[in-house]
């Protein structure tokens, strides 16, 4: 027997319609429908009917928890069995966040071919980079053959673009078979802008944002709408063995409850978590700089694993680039002491003055109490890229020795570090917002909205924004996997390998907290000291040579992107480059 089963609380009638035949479902408590039928299990092709005796396909709509939609997202939905699946990853005990380092990537653009299966003749390279956590842009059902993900509206469904469900479950079995585990973007602020019915049954919307309609977390009907994005979560980490989720722009999520959606979820998570026996993490992309949501929940927060950091970020993009627009503003104004300030505190913006928001923003991250480890922080990501005007990555923008240098100051921080993927050796490809609707209006839409947004935060080169429609957006933007053979990108990886496999094997360059860091700065000579317990890490940002005494004898030299010569207590570092040393202490 298959359950059909669909909440939809102000209609009348609800059928399901397989093949030429239109089933009622009986109405049940709490505004759903349901009904049990026979010889309709896996493979079945379906779709509901509401209040609409006619039958046939004419006016169906696909399942809102269809997880198949092989037709696209109009289409009919199709019954998936998650019990089909043979699943070889029973040893798997997990990763927990604190200790790891992650890699975010598209499986659009991160292989030629663009799917889940050609992704796994990649996790060897991630295995020997020394990565632990593999974090997936959202991989949910969005209409077009191409996107970044976050269009998403078959919240349920793995889009057939990269295989479907079997094929991600596949590479969620190899990850694991090497040791990596999985973390998953998931999109619950809004739906895309095509394909997005969930408004035909129920209240689920409340009002839009910048991305399109929001979902109505705290009036009536908001019940199911919660479990709507709860068990979804939930969905994920039990049945696709997924190791964490990565839950995007948290900050617009509207909800006004006593418990937030996000606390909520944090619950139930951790139920889950002890039930299968394995680490499961939720991380947040917050532009609130609130300390609330690390928090834990005997302290008072809402008990999530981690956020996105983009203070760390904006302080070391504007430090090694010299870029001073639109966010970037305050943090170019603090220049290397903003820079310290990030190292050892987290937030630059603590509740003092944004002059890119034009208030007072974020409060104060207690160091003593929350773990750096908390704090997800990175060179670069996909919205740090993709949102600029030519999706232009750092390399376009600096020397293979300051590279060097920003990945040496992201690896012996505090915080839990993430690559996005390429950066390892330093990749040349762009990575460029892309999407593909076939509505000609929605595609000028897009368009449009991207120029108006990025004249919105003061870029001067919106005039040059690609295409999003235009498919060598999509493909300029695939990785050059014969790039890390060649100069001087084989050099940039074998440096990322080292700093990973230092970074792992002295626990003063993973130590969490953050109160315990030290940074001395010279503004003049743009060079960073950095204590890490015994070790030191210098940094000489400059154009010249820089002789630094550490006030204590050298022991051993553990690490220099270009030969360093030190004296007892006193290193001489070129320009652009940096060293990681002990001292006797």
């Amino acid at each position: 027997m298959t359950e059909f089963a669909v909440w939809a609380p102000d209609r009348n009638r609800v059928s399901v319609v397989i093949g030429d035949d239109r089933v009622p479902l009986q109405p049940a408590p709490g505004g759903w429908w349901r009904a049990e039928l026979p010889d309709h299990g896996h493979g079945t092709d379906y779709a509901f009917l509401l209040d609409d005796e006619s039958g046939g396909w004419e006016g169906a709509l696909p399942d809102p928890r269809s997880r198949w939609q092989p037709r696209g997202v109009h289409g009919r939905s199709r019954v998936y069995d998650h019990d089909a699946f043979w699943w070889t990853d029973d040893a798997w005990t997990g990763r927990t966040l604190a200790g790891s380092v992650l890699y975010e990537c598209h499986i659009g653009t991160v292989t030629d071919e663009g799917t889940f299966d050609a992704a796994i003749g990649r996790l060897d390279h991630l295995v020997s980079l020394g990565i632990d956590l593999i974090e997936l842009l959202p991989i949910n059902a969005v209409d077009g053959p191409v996107n970044w993900g976050y269009d998403g509206v078959g919240w349920y469904a793995v889009t057939g673009n990269y295989g479907g469900p079997d094929a991600f479950k596949r590479f969620v079995d190899a990850a694991h078979a090497r040791g990596l585990g999985v973390v998953l973007d998931v999109v619950y602020n809004h739906l895309g802008p095509s394909g997005a019915y969930l408004d035909r049954y129920g209240p689920y919307f409340a009002g839009s944002n910048i991305w399109g309609p929001s979902l109505n977390l705290d009036g009536p009907g908001s019940d199911e709408v919660r479990r709507y994005v709860i068990d979804n979560a939930l969905m994920w980490l039990r049945d696709f063995h997924v190791d964490g989720l990565r839950i995007d722009a948290v900050h617009a999520l509207r909800d006004t409850r006593a418990q937030h959606v996000l606390e909520q979820l944090a619950v139930e998570v951790a139920a889950l978590e002890c039930h299968v026996g394995r680490p499961l993490s939720l991380i947040a992309e917050s532009d609130l700089n609130d300390p609330k949501l690390i928090t834990a929940r005997e302290g008072g927060g809402y008990g999530l694993t981690a956020q996105w950091c983009d203070d760390v970020h904006h302080a070391l993009h504007a430090v090694l680039t010299g870029e001073d627009q639109g966010y970037y503003g305050d943090f170019a104004e603090a220049g290397l002491n903003g820079l310290a300030h990030v190292l050892t505190r987290g937030f630059l913006h603590e509740g003092t003055w944004s002059s890119f928001r034009g208030r007072s923003h974020g409060a104060p991250l207690d160091t003593a109490r929350i773990p750096g480890s908390r704090l997800v922080t990175y060179l670069q990501n996909h919205d740090q890229i993709g949102n600029r005007a030519t999706g232009d990555r750092l390399t376009q923008t600096l020397s293979p020795g300051l590279l060097a240098c920003g990945a040496a100051l992201l690896f012996t921080s505090g915080f839990t570090p993430m690559l996005f993927m390429g950066d390892e050796w330093g990749a040349r490809t762009p990575w460029q917002f892309f999407s593909r609707f076939d509505d000609p209006a929605l595609q000028q839409a897009v368009r449009d909205g991207r120029r108006s947004e990025f004249a919105e935060h003061g870029w001067s080169d919106a005039d040059e924004v690609p295409d999003p429609n235009a498919a060598s957006t999509f493909t300029d933007s695939t990785l050059d996997w014969s790039e890390p053979e060649q100069e001087p990108h084989a050099t940039l990886l074998r440096m990322h390998q080292e700093l990973i496999a230092l970074r792992r094997a002295w626990p003063e360059l993973s130590d969490p907290w953050l109160d315990a860091v030290g940074v001395d700065v010279h503004e003049q000579a743009r060079t960073l000291v950095i204590a890490r317990g015994s070790m030191r890490i210098v940094v000489n940002l400059g154009a010249e040579p820089v002789t630094l005494s550490l006030g204590a004898t050298i022991t051993r030299i553990l690490l220099a992107s270009e030969p360093t010569r030190s004296d007892d207590d006193s290193f001489t570092v070129p320009a652009e480059a940096f060293a990681i040393c002990r001292i006797a202490i």
